[in-house]
């Protein structure tokens, strides 16, 4: 693997070289590309468009995020920003690459869980409008495009996080692979009408699988922390290593989604329907609500309430999206009409 890391590293390096007069914009899209964008940014903008393809959104992601978290225990992928200060090969010729806020992640590199959950989550947007626009207009050409600019946006995610040294171009490809998959899979059943149980029992087997794993492996001598050992060493700023991006956050952003996702439907089955303008206010309002509740601080200290209150944080969303918005703006569209 040593080769196939330096030759990652010569393109990381090569293409900060040649493109970092567009830092900005790689960086706007590997934000765009955050498992976090799927909860806050896609989520809300498909629930409105078809109630459907955001419950699938949002199942998508969390499924998707969850496996890309036991692929990352299982393979033990390394970071480029810090194996160029482990491998050694760099001792006497350091390369010429910077490290950026987004850098300094605390998982496993492979697979690439950007990657994978933006490949995965945005397969069930591009599916579903391609089969809008084919059974409106027959044309095989205009319900293709969506899907062109998906291999698009596959490929400027990747190179996005080539870019700033969070991933190895391999790491990004296995990634977008696995997401394609998973979002086949994942979309042709969609739990859009599952009863509260059915979430809490996913929700609570998601949790206890990740957490045996995580005690298996450690039965077996391997130290599931020692990446984030890494980041702290090597990360140019201790600051952005953050706690929001180890893999227990991403577990309990998960299962908090997916029950948030089941107690949605419970108080509302079926969710609100609106006409189109008020649906557009819906849009505006969860947006930002959704903007609010992203940058709300939490205590990183215990970490136990860190994670616990990230749990609740991710069990808001859908209700701020399926129930409380939609249920304000009919309460008073209602009341105007009145």
């Amino acid at each position: 693997m040593e080769a196939v890391y330096s030759q990652g590293i010569s393109l990381a390096e090569a293409l900060q070289e040649r493109t970092m007069s567009h830092e900005k914009f790689w960086l706007t899209v590997t934000y765009l590309g955050d498992p976090n964008a799927a909860f806050f940014l896609i989520f809300p903008f498909t629930y409105f468009i078809s109630k459907r393809t955001g419950v699938a959104v949002l199942w998508v992601a969390a499924i998707s995020e969850w496996l890309n978290l036991v692929f990352k225990w299982m393979l033990f992928g390394e970071r480029p920003f810090w194996w160029i200060g482990e491998s050694g090969l760099y001792v006497n010729k350091q390369p010429k690459v910077q490290q950026f806020p987004s850098t300094c992640e605390t998982g496993p590199g492979s697979p690439s869980g950007h990657a994978m959950v933006t490949a995965a989550v945005w397969w069930v947007v591009v599916s579903s409008l391609g089969s809008f626009l084919y059974i409106r207009t027959r044309s095989v050409v205009l319900s293709s495009a969506p899907y062109l600019l998906y291999v698009l946006m596959l490929v400027a995610v990747g190179i996005s996080r080539v870019f700033i040294l969070a991933h190895f171009p391999h790491q990004v490809v296995a990634g977008s692979i696995t997401g394609i998959i998973l979002g086949i899979v994942l979309s042709r059943r969609v739990p859009a009408g599952r009863p509260l149980l059915f979430f809490f029992s996913v929700s609570i087997g998601l949790l206890l699988s990740a957490l045996s794993i995580h005690a298996g492996l450690q039965q077996l001598g391997i130290d599931l922390s020692w990446t984030i050992a890494l980041a702290k060493k090597w990360c140019s700023r201790a600051e952005w290593v953050r706690l929001d991006s180890t893999p227990f956050s991403s577990l309990t952003r998960d299962c908090g989604a997916l029950i948030g996702l089941g107690m949605a439907q419970y108080w509302k089955p079926g969710g609100w329907s609106l006409p189109r303008a008020p649906t557009a206010l819906c849009v505006a309002l969860s947006s930002i609500a959704l903007y609010h509740v992203n940058r709300l601080p939490l205590p990183i200290r215990p970490q136990g309430l860190f994670y616990s209150l990230y749990f609740v944080k991710f069990v808001i969303v859908p209700q701020v999206v399926m129930v409380l918005v939609p249920g304000l703006v009919h309460l008073f569209s209602h009341k105007k009409k009145d």
